[in-house]
């Protein structure tokens, strides 16, 4: 497969670290998990990394991955009839037991029917034979997918690590029984959490509005979701398994420190479907945090949860670990911060590695506003948080607001103004900017605002042209929104019911794809797949609903009581503030039984003394002269090498020295980074036999031991073939010639090539494509050599021109041969002189 007619083809190759492979032979039960949505965005999601974990944990079970390829690797497989292959086992997702998607945006829906038809797997549950895997899905979008319950065979309601555990054991017993199909369906759903679509039927009035979800079976009439009781107990340590070469959205070590929120903001569905709130014990996390560095070498740190500001030891943890980390030059960053729970102390913990950045979440600009939607923030706290950060030194801050939320009047939007204002003059004097990002309200099923329809589109552009015309009136303030065309189909596909599934299907067909990424979205086709049908997407999005309507979502219970949801709608309504359940006492949402569910909440000040005397100790010991010192390395890139950019490059050579525990020196400033230094950037899709670059140190290292150390941490295809001392820092410079072997020429490239080399002039121009323009050199300036070294290949020697480096690909492209022959060929960089001999035997044994 020539990956490099596709746009980023480190998407496809895999080559991570650390990686949890086992052989296929030795697996009775063979899961892929699929995210549906790019590689980057997919790796970087935590849920699927831990059930992953969890099933590879398993004797005899091994679990895959698989992301949807974007749009240009589809047509390519398509055009080769090739089946989409999971990344590890390289194998066909139809040859698995199990295909697992994570569903975590409605827009993503259409990537799903992607994966399975790239698969041969039929797109409906009830086509596919006994040959074919059992499609499940996973996710917080499965509390309401009914657009796409017709997909899969089961879905898991809630948290999955007990639940794949408790499906392996039951396919097993199933399998050795030689059941059918129906069958263990019907075995799957006494595991508690397990929702089998096929099982409940919809019923609709004459009026074409849901009025009743019909069950199969007199024992099986809803599914309530499966709840982790005890995350030291039920959780899996998953940081780690994984370290992607390429750049991923979230590159960096994540740990899970707490799951649910109770902080009750209405317009917030993951609070209402995660709860109770459960924090992993601080000892925990500080292990995992330490162990999860070391094995990953990342730079960055994270400790997610839905409100990492309110775990109760946080500021008790967040020095501790900061102050840790330093040592590993490792920041940590805080992705859910609360206003009001940001202390001196923890910016000044935060900072003490890098900066690295503070978002803030009003959602709303008036405290009015604020109370309907039950966030308890007053302004007088955004300005003294914010205050804090800009005295502290950063230099951006991230401001978040929705709009078209209910009870929204034309004050609330001045409000976001004026508080923009506010903290653009409190930013002044720092030189501080703000990005404020806009996104419009989508109703959510299974929270207060579930009942309430979305405001029209009309409305929506208004609200945004009245926040662009005034805030384009501040010099340093950015305003960014989300596609109002999107927000409206999410809710469309939030609210909806399965009547929905032929417009997605539709949609698809009609070339719908990568529905969540602005550049690719196409609204029209969505609209056309609807009036195919003869519905109205506005009926699902805009429409308010009344309480006693049957909603799409009524049998999959979150355990919070509907009742008590519809108080808290009534209480938005009238401005009522609901406090949080860790702090002012149970407010009756009926989610606890306060004997296997409860809160679990750990931490005060007494934790302090026994987490330092634990933790304090230096985990690094290094011995030896302290300074800076200099090292020249050559590596070889080779293989799947090629489809990573020198970006990537530069990446995983850093981390592989970082979980080496090589002492690397950084740079300073607010974003230090490992002195290393690179003579030349080789292109995506070309190998190289003799890359050169420096790296500097804090403690002197006898080289062979940097060599030993560096090459344990590395993938096969990337390979230090020496490591040398140099005395003081190093001047670079370009080489003056750069040799290449380029393979795989046809029969008519090669007579292209022998005509225009026999038809060169002194004065041939060269056009050499650069990042501001055509530069022009003449040939001979650059090109000293291309001969024949074999039937089929040719060596190129290239001369550097005044900085101006050129490749085989820009001589080839000028002798006429066809560009996407020239991504086809086997490109080499052989050395920097010309090479002695170079038979295909020697250059294969290279």
């Amino acid at each position: 497969m020539d990956l490099l007619k596709v746009e980023k083809p480190g998407r496809y190759v895999g080559m991570e670290y650390s990686f949890c492979k086992k052989r296929w032979g030795d697996a009775s039960v063979r899961w892929v998990l699929v995210f549906p949505d790019v590689y980057e965005v997919g790796l970087s999601h935590l849920g699927l990394r831990i059930i992953y974990h969890r099933l590879n944990s398993l004797e005899g079970v091994l679990a895959d991955r698989a992301y949807t390829p974007w749009p240009d690797m589809e047509r390519y497989l398509r055009s080769r009839k090739d089946p989409l292959l999971s990344i590890e086992q390289r194998a066909p997702l139809s040859s698995f037991d199990f295909v697992g998607f994570s569903l975590q945006y409605e827009l993503s829906y259409t990537n799903i029917l992607t994966v399975l038809d790239l698969s041969g797997i039929p797109l409906r549950a009830a086509e596919r034979s006994e040959r074919d895997p059992l499609v499940v899905a996973g996710g917080s979008c499965v509390f309401h997918a009914e657009p796409v319950a017709e997909v899969f065979d089961l879905m898991v309601i809630g948290e999955g690590e007990e639940v794949v555990v408790e499906l392996v054991e039951l396919y097993r017993k199933w399998k050795k029984e030689g059941g059918t199909r129906r069958g263990f369906l019907e075995e799957a759903r006494s595991i508690p959490g397990v929702y089998v679509p096929a099982f409940f039927s919809p019923v609709y009035s004459p009026a074409g509005r849901l009025a009743d979800i019909k069950p199969l079976f007199p024992d099986y009439t809803g599914v309530s979701k499966r709840i982790v009781a005890d995350l030291d107990g039920g959780s899996i340590d998953a940081e780690g398994d994984i370290i992607p070469v390429m750049g991923i959205v979230h590159d960096r070590l994540t740990v899970e420190i707490a799951r649910g929120c109770t902080r009750g903001c209405r317009f917030c569905q993951a609070g209402y479907i995660y709860r109770p709130v459960r924090e992993l014990s601080p000892g925990r996390v500080i292990e995992r945090v330490l162990r999860g560095v070391e094995k990953t070498g990342y730079e960055e740190a994270s400790l997610l949860s839905l409100s990492t500001g309110d775990y109760s030891a946080i500021q008790v943890l967040l020095p501790l670990i900061t102050k840790m980390l330093e040592k590993y030059r490792t920041a940590v960053s805080l992705p859910s911060l609360r206003v009001g729970t940001l202390t001196e102390e923890m910016i000044g913990a935060i900072k003490r590695v890098r900066k690295t950045g503070f978002t803030l979440a009003p959602e709303a600009g008036s405290e009015r506003l604020r109370r309907v939607i039950n966030k308890d923030i007053s302004t007088d706290e955004l300005m003294t948080t914010a205050e804090k950060v800009f005295k502290s030194g950063w230099k951006l801050l991230k401001l978040y607001f929705m709009i078209g939320l209910p009870a929204e009047r034309e004050d609330d939007l001045e409000g976001i103004v004026s508080l923009c204002r506010e903290l653009w003059k409190l930013g002044k004097p720092h030189r501080a900017r703000l990005n404020v990002s806009v996104s419009t309200f989508v109703p959510k099923p299974h929270t207060p605002f579930q009942w309430c329809g979305q405001a029209s589109r009309e409305v929506i552009a208004e609200k945004l042209a009245y926040l662009k015309d005034r805030l384009r009136r501040f010099r340093g303030v950015t305003l960014k929104w989300h596609d109002p065309g999107q927000s409206f189909w999410e809710a469309v596909m939030a609210r909806g019911d399965r009547r929905l599934f032929d417009v997605i299907l539709r949609a698809w067909e009609k070339g719908a794809r990568m529905d969540g990424w602005t550049e690719q979205f196409r609204e029209n086709i969505w609209y056309e797949a609807a009036a195919d049908f003869g519905i109205s997407p506005g009926e699902y999005a805009l429409r308010s609903i009344a309480f006693e309507e049957v909603l799409p979502w009524d049998h999959l219970s979150t355990l919070v009581d509907k009742q008590y949801i519809f108080e808290e709608y009534g209480k938005a309504l009238s401005g009522e503030y609901t406090g949080d359940c860790r702090y002012r006492g149970c407010t009756g949402c009926g989610v606890c039984d306060f004997r296997e569910i409860k809160p679990v909440i750990w931490g005060n000040d007494s934790l302090k003394l026994e987490l330092e005397r634990k933790y304090e100790k230096e985990r690094m010991h290094l011995d030896g002269e302290v300074g800076e010192f200099w090292y020249r390395f050559y590596y070889v890139k080779t293989d799947l090498a090629r489809f990573f950019s020198q970006t990537d490059l530069q990446r995983l050579l850093a981390r592989a020295a970082r979980r080496a525990a090589i002492p690397l020196a950084y740079s300073k400033g607010f974003h230090p980074h490992p002195r290393i230094s690179f003579v030349d950037a080789v292109p995506v899709g070309m190998e190289s036999l003799c890359e050169t670059g420096y790296l500097a140190l804090t403690h002197k290292m006898d080289p062979e031991e940097i060599l030993k150390r560096w090459n344990s941490e590395l993938p096969g295809s990337v390979e230090i073939a020496r490591v040398c001392e140099v005395q003081g820092k190093p001047t670079i410079h370009i080489p003056e010639e750069m040799w290449y072997r380029v393979e795989g020429l046809g029969d008519e490239e090669v007579l292209t090539l022998s005509r225009w080399l026999n038809s060169l002039s002194d004065n041939d121009i060269l056009e050499v494509p650069k990042a501001k323009g055509i530069r022009k050199v003449l040939l001979k300036d650059v090109m000293m050599v291309m001969e024949f070294t074999g039937k089929n290949s040719i060596l190129v020697g290239l001369r550097t021109k005044e900085g101006l480096i050129v490749r085989p690909q820009h001589i080839l492209r000028h002798a006429g041969i066809d560009e996407e022959r020239i991504a086809e060929l086997r490109m080499v960089k052989v050395g920097y002189e010309r090479p002695r001999e170079l038979t295909h035997e020697v250059f294969n044994a290279l």
